[in-house]
């Protein structure tokens, strides 16, 4: 399109567009999901399956990358009034990434012609399952989490597919919930569609759809204008999932970042295989939205006027092996992809940040907890599920300003539950919601956790609380900042003494039993001695730094909640050491990779990357196993050693 500010105008247009379908979605919703925390998401999309306008300040806001090519072409011969409704990985090519993910998208056409879709979702509180919420992390078939629905149309034009609809709503715990939340998805369309259609008659539907790939390829030259200033190279960095709930060995994210005149590719060679667990991430090999993350949130921060469309990331390329937890099998389950999905933003910014190193935070907390109950209404015998909160942990700090409090930056779109909707929605007593009392030191301190107490007051109560993470490994910190803070959950039964349970999976509560959950807190950035003294006493009134961390820690003396400056200069005149470490990951990572290095793992992943993905975790487990008991064995050249662990494999899997 040549004429600029006509294409600006337009895109303002469908910018309106996406955001009035996400309120009509918030105002519409039934579940508290939906309602309080935002877990939906509105877009406009091309014919061709690229997202071409996108929200900016309502709903989840990380489905940017997202593409829909594969879910248009299982459903041939659309026709106006159709509406399709999908929430299965495997027939969308990863468009869904797990089975809550309820999407529903419409055609749009002007004047007989095909313009663009109209796409929402919503995350639904339950769609069957093994347990109330449908997702366990210790779920190890796709089968275990609910139902899956292949692109089928819920309207045929315009006439509702009851029996189709009949099915879904049988099948999960929440049926009128769903449909309630499925009802607000058809307003958002119906919204759409009319501000198109009122659009196409005011322009042409040839303008727009002009504007269509207008937009777009705008996006594409704005965001290479971005990419080419990062230093051509390739970058390195792993980082680690913790899946503790299945085994003591953690799974490995390794990504080689090559940056080249304005084209980024992402190379996951030697990433983990699938995992038996509800953590894989279902890409197909494709750069879905979940492995551009962070490559989304570097561009949104360096240029806030972008618009946000599909066409930001056609400069990015994706190596994804099969196989691995980042492109499983079709039957792997995958309720819990948003750790691995974090994980895999906060292995790309660790790679991205050696290039850019003034341009990048340190990490944060790196989960988003979903806290959800569930227990029997003794009046109707059915289930009543609901969210209590989104448990995110502090974002790391930033280059020039500390980490945000009780907020990651790849989840900062999710909104908490107030108090008293979840008293109101779930038969519980809320002791606490607050600030943890420890923050990841630096120059720049990172983002503290939080704590969520609350008290059961309902028998046969179950909890689940999916995507618990850093509860043994900690965020990283930059350029000498420390690392972040480390998760927990306490279990205090009526009557018994509190106990720390580790990360829950399904959490059987009674009458009176208290859980204490504290969320992560994000790594600090640059040493702390550089610090303000004024900053560091602020720290101190607000209970996340004592008195002894201030003076050991920062060097800075404070005494009866009062700066002493002549002992601060006294303490801050030895040169402080390690305070430009680019990394600092912890004692925790140091301890398990003194086990088993970094290059001991790209051996193993060497060897299994021949095998089959399905028996791949199985062999990894055993054979760290082994070299966890024999310590000589580390020792040996790596030919030796890589012949004798083939020959272990062999023998594994011959069994």
């Amino acid at each position: 399109m040549n004429d600029k500010v006509l294409l600006e105008v337009l895109n303002n247009h469908f910018t309106g567009i996406v955001e009035e379908m996400g309120y009509v979605i918030h105002r519409a919703g039934f579940t508290v999901f939906v309602k309080e925390t935002w877990d939906f998401d509105s877009a406009l999309v091309a014919p061709s399956g690229e997202i071409f306008c996108y929200p900016r300040n309502i709903g989840v806001t990380n489905m940017l990358g997202m593409h829909m090519g594969a879910a248009i072409a299982a459903v041939p011969d659309l026709a106006p009034g159709d509406v399709v409704v999908t929430n299965d990985p495997k027939t969308t090519a990863g468009m869904c990434t797990h089975l809550p993910d309820i999407m529903l998208f419409k055609p749009l056409f002007h004047e007989g012609k095909l313009l663009c879709f109209a796409w929402c979702f919503v995350h639904s509180s339950d769609v069957g399952g093994l347990v109330p919420g449908s997702i366990a992390p210790t779920a190890y078939d796709r089968f275990q989490e609910g139902f899956a629905i292949p692109p089928t149309r819920l309207y045929r034009r315009g006439v509702l597919n009851e029996e189709l609809l009949r099915i879904i709503l049988h099948n999960c715990r929440i049926p009128e919930q769903n449909w309630g939340d499925m009802k607000a998805l058809l307003s958002a369309l119906t919204v759409a569609e009319r501000r198109i259609t009122d659009l196409a008659c005011r322009h042409g539907g040839e303008t727009i759809a002009q504007a269509i790939t207008g937009v777009m390829s705008y996006a594409e030259t704005r965001a290479c204008e971005i990419l080419s200033k990062i230093p051509d190279g390739t970058y390195k960095f792993s980082d680690y999932i913790e899946i503790d709930y299945v085994t003591p060995y953690h799974v490995r994210i390794n990504v080689a970042l090559t940056a080249k005149a304005g084209a980024i590719h992402l190379d996951f060679t030697g990433t983990d295989p699938e995992v038996r667990a509800a953590m894989n991430l279902p890409t197909f090999g494709r750069p879905n939205q979940w492995i551009v993350l962070g490559i989304v949130n570097y561009l949104r921060t360096s240029d806030r006027t972008l618009p946000l469309n599909r066409g930001l990331l056609r400069s990015v390329t994706a190596t994804i092996p099969e196989g691995t937890v980042l492109n499983p099998g079709p039957v792997a389950a995958s309720g819990i992809r948003h750790v691995t999905g974090y994980r895999v933003a906060d292995a790309v910014l660790g790679a991205l940040c050696q290039a850019v190193p003034d341009a990048i935070p340190a990490a944060g907390a790196g989960q988003v907890a979903i806290v959800l109950f569930s227990y029997r209404d003794p009046s109707t015998g059915t289930y009543r599920v609901s969210v209590l909160q989104p448990m995110q942990g502090g974002s790391g700090a930033r280059p020039i300003k500390d980490g945000i409090d009780g907020v990651n930056f790849s989840a900062g779109s999710l909104r908490n539950v107030p108090t008293e909707s979840i008293e109101n929605e779930a038969p519980v007593l809320v002791h606490q919601y607050c600030l943890a009392d420890s923050a990841a030191a630096g120059k720049y301190r990172g983002g503290t956790g939080v704590v969520f107490e609350f008290e059961c007051l309902a028998p046969e109560a179950l909890v689940t609380a999916r995507g618990m993470d850093r509860f043994r490994l900690r965020p990283y910190g930059r350029e000498g900042g420390k690392a972040g803070t480390l998760g927990e959950v306490i279990l205090a039964p009526a009557q018994e003494e509190a106990r720390c349970t580790g990360k829950i999976d399904v959490l059987r509560l009674q009458p009176h039993d208290v859980v204490r959950i504290t969320a992560p807190g994000g790594g600090g950035y640059g040493n702390p001695c550089a610090r303000a003294p004024e900053s560091v006493l602020r720290d101190v009134a607000d209970g996340f730094v004592t008195e002894k961390e201030a003076c050991e820690t920062y060097r800075v003396a404070i005494v009866d909640g009062k700066l002493d400056a002549g002992a601060t200069s006294a303490l801050r005149a030895t040169p402080a050491t390690d305070d430009a470490a680019p990394f600092h990951f912890g004692p925790e990572r140091a301890e398990y990779e003194a086990t088993l290095p970094p290059a001991l793992q790209d051996l193993i992943s060497s060897l299994l990357a021949k095998r089959p993905g399905p028996v791949r975790q199985f062999a990894r487990d055993r054979l760290y196993a082994v070299l966890d008991r024999d310590a000589t064995l580390r020792t040996k050249s790596p030919s030796i050693l890589a012949a004798e662990m083939s020959v272990l494999l062999d023998d594994l899997l011959a069994v």
